[in-house]
Protein backbone atom coordinates (compact mmCIF):
# COMPACT_ATOMS: atom_id res chain seq x y z
CA UNK A 1 0.00 0.00 0.00
CA UNK A 2 2.93 2.35 0.70
CA UNK A 3 4.05 1.63 -2.85
CA UNK A 4 0.72 2.89 -4.18
CA UNK A 5 0.90 6.05 -2.06
CA UNK A 6 4.36 6.82 -3.42
CA UNK A 7 3.14 6.33 -6.99
CA UNK A 8 0.30 8.76 -6.39
CA UNK A 9 2.88 11.39 -5.44
CA UNK A 10 4.90 10.65 -8.56
CA UNK A 11 1.81 11.04 -10.75
CA UNK A 12 0.89 14.39 -9.19
CA UNK A 13 4.43 15.67 -9.63
CA UNK A 14 4.52 14.62 -13.29
CA UNK A 15 1.12 16.08 -14.14
CA UNK A 16 1.90 19.32 -12.29
CA UNK A 17 4.91 19.82 -14.56
CA UNK A 18 2.70 19.47 -17.61
CA UNK A 19 4.46 16.29 -18.71
CA UNK A 20 2.82 13.35 -20.48
CA UNK A 21 3.23 9.90 -18.96
CA UNK A 22 2.86 6.59 -20.82
CA UNK A 23 -0.65 5.16 -20.87
CA UNK A 24 0.42 1.90 -19.21
CA UNK A 25 2.14 3.76 -16.37
CA UNK A 26 -0.85 6.04 -15.85
CA UNK A 27 -3.17 3.04 -15.79
CA UNK A 28 -1.04 1.37 -13.11
CA UNK A 29 -0.98 4.47 -10.97
CA UNK A 30 -4.73 4.98 -11.33
CA UNK A 31 -5.33 1.38 -10.20
CA UNK A 32 -3.10 2.03 -7.18
CA UNK A 33 -5.08 5.19 -6.44
CA UNK A 34 -8.38 3.33 -6.55
CA UNK A 35 -6.99 0.61 -4.29
CA UNK A 36 -5.75 3.12 -1.75
CA UNK A 37 -9.07 4.95 -1.68
CA UNK A 38 -11.08 1.75 -1.43
CA UNK A 39 -9.14 0.46 1.57
CA UNK A 40 -9.54 3.72 3.48
CA UNK A 41 -5.81 4.45 3.65
CA UNK A 42 -6.43 7.78 1.98
CA UNK A 43 -9.43 9.38 0.32
CA UNK A 44 -8.46 12.47 -1.62
CA UNK A 45 -11.30 14.83 -2.53
CA UNK A 46 -9.30 17.59 -4.24
CA UNK A 47 -5.69 18.63 -4.69
CA UNK A 48 -2.93 19.01 -3.94
CA UNK A 49 -2.83 22.58 -5.18
CA UNK A 50 -1.66 26.10 -4.30
CA UNK A 51 -4.03 29.01 -3.68
CA UNK A 52 -3.47 32.60 -2.59
CA UNK A 53 -5.63 33.67 0.35
CA UNK A 54 -6.28 37.02 1.97
CA UNK A 55 -6.08 37.48 5.72
CA UNK A 56 -9.04 36.00 7.61
CA UNK A 57 -10.32 37.04 11.04
CA UNK A 58 -10.80 34.17 13.50
CA UNK A 59 -11.93 33.25 17.00
CA UNK A 60 -10.19 30.39 18.79
CA UNK A 61 -9.21 28.56 21.96
CA UNK A 62 -5.53 27.65 22.24
CA UNK A 63 -3.98 24.97 24.45
CA UNK A 64 -0.89 22.79 24.67
CA UNK A 65 -1.87 19.11 24.78
CA UNK A 66 -0.14 15.72 24.37
CA UNK A 67 -0.01 14.43 20.79
CA UNK A 68 -1.58 11.12 21.81
CA UNK A 69 -4.73 12.89 23.04
CA UNK A 70 -4.81 15.71 20.49
CA UNK A 71 -8.00 14.62 18.74
CA UNK A 72 -9.98 14.09 21.92
CA UNK A 73 -8.82 17.53 23.09
CA UNK A 74 -9.83 18.97 19.72
CA UNK A 75 -13.33 17.61 20.23
CA UNK A 76 -13.46 19.05 23.75
CA UNK A 77 -12.31 22.48 22.61
CA UNK A 78 -14.69 22.46 19.66
CA UNK A 79 -17.62 21.72 21.97
CA UNK A 80 -16.49 24.55 24.26
CA UNK A 81 -16.18 26.98 21.34
CA UNK A 82 -19.63 26.07 20.00
CA UNK A 83 -21.18 26.61 23.42
CA UNK A 84 -19.44 29.99 23.77
CA UNK A 85 -20.66 31.06 20.32
CA UNK A 86 -24.22 30.14 21.21
CA UNK A 87 -24.06 31.98 24.53
CA UNK A 88 -22.67 35.12 22.89
CA UNK A 89 -24.82 35.01 19.72
CA UNK A 90 -21.71 34.77 17.54
CA UNK A 91 -22.05 33.61 13.94
CA UNK A 92 -19.38 31.88 11.88
CA UNK A 93 -18.47 33.59 8.61
CA UNK A 94 -16.32 30.67 7.50
CA UNK A 95 -15.33 27.13 8.49
CA UNK A 96 -14.17 25.69 11.78
CA UNK A 97 -10.54 24.56 11.96
CA UNK A 98 -7.78 22.96 13.99
CA UNK A 99 -4.62 25.05 13.81
CA UNK A 100 -1.29 23.44 14.66
CA UNK A 101 0.99 26.18 15.95
CA UNK A 102 3.82 23.94 17.17
CA UNK A 103 4.10 20.23 16.38
CA UNK A 104 6.00 17.63 18.41
CA UNK A 105 4.54 14.21 17.68
CA UNK A 106 6.70 12.70 20.40
CA UNK A 107 5.53 15.18 23.00
CA UNK A 108 3.28 18.22 23.28
CA UNK A 109 1.25 19.97 20.59
CA UNK A 110 0.42 23.69 20.64
CA UNK A 111 -3.03 23.70 19.04
CA UNK A 112 -5.93 26.07 18.50
CA UNK A 113 -9.52 25.14 17.72
CA UNK A 114 -11.16 28.04 15.98
CA UNK A 115 -13.61 29.39 13.47
CA UNK A 116 -13.47 32.04 10.79
CA UNK A 117 -15.59 34.90 12.14
CA UNK A 118 -15.71 38.68 12.02
CA UNK A 119 -16.85 38.80 15.65
CA UNK A 120 -14.45 40.11 18.29
CA UNK A 121 -13.84 38.45 21.65
CA UNK A 122 -12.49 40.21 24.72
CA UNK A 123 -12.41 37.10 26.92
CA UNK A 124 -9.24 35.39 28.09
CA UNK A 125 -10.46 31.98 26.93
CA UNK A 126 -11.79 32.63 23.42
CA UNK A 127 -9.46 35.02 21.63
CA UNK A 128 -9.60 36.97 18.39
CA UNK A 129 -6.90 36.22 15.85
CA UNK A 130 -6.11 35.90 12.16
CA UNK A 131 -5.08 33.41 9.55
CA UNK A 132 -2.36 35.25 7.65
CA UNK A 133 -2.54 36.14 3.99
CA UNK A 134 -0.30 34.29 1.56
CA UNK A 135 0.12 31.28 -0.69
CA UNK A 136 -1.15 28.01 0.79
CA UNK A 137 -0.57 24.40 -0.21
CA UNK A 138 -3.95 22.65 0.05
CA UNK A 139 -5.24 19.08 0.03
CA UNK A 140 -8.83 18.01 0.70
CA UNK A 141 -9.40 14.49 2.03
CA UNK A 142 -11.70 12.29 4.09
CA UNK A 143 -11.06 10.02 7.07
CA UNK A 144 -7.28 9.56 7.17
CA UNK A 145 -5.11 12.39 8.44
CA UNK A 146 -1.62 10.90 8.62
CA UNK A 147 -1.30 9.70 4.99
CA UNK A 148 -2.86 12.92 3.72
CA UNK A 149 -0.39 15.05 5.70
CA UNK A 150 2.50 12.94 4.45
CA UNK A 151 1.29 13.28 0.85
CA UNK A 152 0.97 17.04 0.84
CA UNK A 153 4.36 17.53 2.47
CA UNK A 154 5.99 15.24 -0.10
CA UNK A 155 4.15 17.06 -2.89
CA UNK A 156 5.33 20.46 -1.62
CA UNK A 157 8.93 19.21 -1.68
CA UNK A 158 8.50 17.70 -5.17
CA UNK A 159 7.25 21.06 -6.47
CA UNK A 160 10.30 22.87 -5.10
CA UNK A 161 8.13 24.78 -2.63
CA UNK A 162 8.89 25.45 1.04
CA UNK A 163 6.62 25.48 4.08
CA UNK A 164 6.76 28.56 6.30
CA UNK A 165 8.00 26.78 9.42
CA UNK A 166 11.02 26.70 11.71
CA UNK A 167 12.51 24.33 14.26
CA UNK A 168 12.23 25.36 17.90
CA UNK A 169 13.01 23.59 21.20
CA UNK A 170 9.28 22.85 21.53
CA UNK A 171 8.96 21.38 18.02
CA UNK A 172 8.28 22.53 14.46
CA UNK A 173 6.57 25.94 14.60
CA UNK A 174 4.32 26.86 11.67
CA UNK A 175 3.35 30.33 10.49
CA UNK A 176 0.01 28.76 9.57
CA UNK A 177 -0.88 25.06 9.42
CA UNK A 178 -4.53 24.08 9.66
CA UNK A 179 -7.00 21.28 9.28
CA UNK A 180 -10.03 23.18 7.98
CA UNK A 181 -13.37 21.46 8.33
CA UNK A 182 -15.07 21.93 4.97
CA UNK A 183 -17.88 19.79 6.38
CA UNK A 184 -19.61 21.68 9.19
CA UNK A 185 -19.20 19.57 12.36
CA UNK A 186 -22.53 20.93 13.59
CA UNK A 187 -24.40 19.16 10.78
CA UNK A 188 -22.37 15.93 10.40
CA UNK A 189 -21.37 14.07 13.55
CA UNK A 190 -19.63 11.15 11.81
CA UNK A 191 -16.03 12.32 11.46
CA UNK A 192 -15.15 9.76 8.78
CA UNK A 193 -17.54 11.63 6.47
CA UNK A 194 -15.94 15.02 7.05
CA UNK A 195 -14.10 16.66 4.20
CA UNK A 196 -10.98 18.16 5.76
CA UNK A 197 -8.74 20.69 4.00
CA UNK A 198 -5.07 20.66 4.93
CA UNK A 199 -3.64 24.17 4.56
CA UNK A 200 0.06 24.98 4.89
CA UNK A 201 1.32 28.54 4.45
CA UNK A 202 4.26 28.65 2.05
CA UNK A 203 7.28 30.94 2.17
Amino acid sequence: MTFCVEWQGALWSTLAQGLVIPAKLESSVRRCHNSVVATGVVNIVEGPRVETWGQQATLGIRETVPFRTMLSNRDRLLAELLEWMQQHDVEATGPFFLRLHVVDMAGMMDIEVGVVSDAVSSTDRVKSGTLPAGRYALLDYRATSMPANRMIREWVTAQGLELDSRDTPAGEAFAARCEIYVTDPRTERLKTKWVVRLAFLLR
